[in-house]
């Protein structure tokens, strides 16, 4: 088990030395940020550059600061070893989450780094070491401040392309997969459904059977989405985050209409059911409108009419 040191019981060579790391840590965040924007973001990550060699700048001074003082021989004491010490979320997680989630987290680094820098000031008694670390810490607040004003630094321009890139991604990563399986999980499941409603009579027997269909087809148009297209060529994004859009909206698809035969009266459960088909069909309808620019009649109709024989069917078969 890892012992943690207090911050309060660390010697002031060791404060330089978590400093160090630190700010070594920041700077290859800061360059993992840039490479992972500079396709789609190329302003944003040249300022995420610009930062990162600040901060080597930092641990350069930090570190000819250590030398004067204690020599050339660095502790090895990182953020992970200090008690209540402020922790970085890891880098994969952060940039999987888009742009503006980056420069959220960017400022939130920079904010950290200011506090521990005022502290670290605050227990310093040497001089040269109680101003380098004043003089980081309101460069730390600075930067926070670039951080949450970064789509301001970049011009007018740039934001605009960055925007209509990060929307552009946001559609091909998630909207149009989860509009597929939303789709296809509201329209297919509509005949069995039904079909087995009107056929057993059962709301139970019926659920069961929306459920098996939903969760079914939700499995399969996961795996087919994450499997089709790994997005390197297409630039449609992560095959993961779109298996799980397409498979999860799949599934929601398929229970809307699917859950009111938990019900145990037949024909109010099946009234409940054709109205959350209706406004399922509609939602669709406004939503391929909206992100993928459709006309709205032109979706309306192929997405209500064709839902509606979909439905019509199902009924048909569950009488005949």
């Amino acid at each position: 088990m890892l012992m943690r040191r207090r911050f309060k019981d660390l010697s002031e060579q060791e404060v330089l030395a978590l400093a160090i790391s630190s700010e070594e840590d920041d700077a290859r965040i800061y360059r993992g940020y840039a490479e992972r924007l500079r396709a789609d973001f190329p302003d944003s990550a040249g300022i995420f550059d610009q930062m990162a060699e600040e901060e080597d700048g930092h641990r350069q001074r930090l570190i000819d600061l250590h030398k004067r003082r204690f020599g050339n021989v660095i502790p090895l004491i990182r953020r992970e070893h200090v008690s209540g010490f402020y922790a970085r979320r890891p880098i994969w997680l952060v940039e999987n989450l888009g742009i503006e989630r980056i420069r959220d987290e960017a400022a939130h680094m920079e904010r950290d780094a200011a506090r521990f820098y005022e502290l670290a000031a605050a227990r310093t008694q040497d001089a040269d070491t109680r101003k380098l670390l004043g003089d980081l810490a309101a460069i730390e607040a600075g930067h926070e401040r670039k951080a949450g004003e970064m789509t301001e630094e970049i011009g007018e321009d740039a934001r605009e392309n960055e925007e209509k890139a990060a929307k552009r991604q946001f559609i091909l990563t998630w909207v149009q997969p989860g509009l597929a399986g939303l789709m296809d999980g509201s329209v297919s499941t509509l005949a069995p459904i039904f079909a087995a409603a009107f056929a057993t009579g059962d709301t139970w027997q019926t659920f069961l059977v929306g459920l098996a269909a939903s969760v079914g087809a939700g499995i399969s148009m996961g795996f087919t989405e994450a499997a089709s297209d790994d997005g390197e060529l297409s630039g449609r994004g992560s095959p993961i985050k779109r298996g799980f859009a397409s498979g999860i909206m799949t599934t929601i698809g398929g229970l809307g209409h699917a859950l009111p035969y938990l019900i145990p009266d037949f024909w109010l459960a099946t009234t409940i059911a054709i109205i959350v088909v209706f406004f399922e069909l509609w939602a669709i309808a406004w939503i391929q409108n909206k992100y993928m620019e459709t006309p709205f009649f032109r979706a309306a109709l192929q997405v209500v009419l064709g839902g509606a024989l979909v439905l019509a069917a199902g009924i048909l078969i569950g009488n005949g």
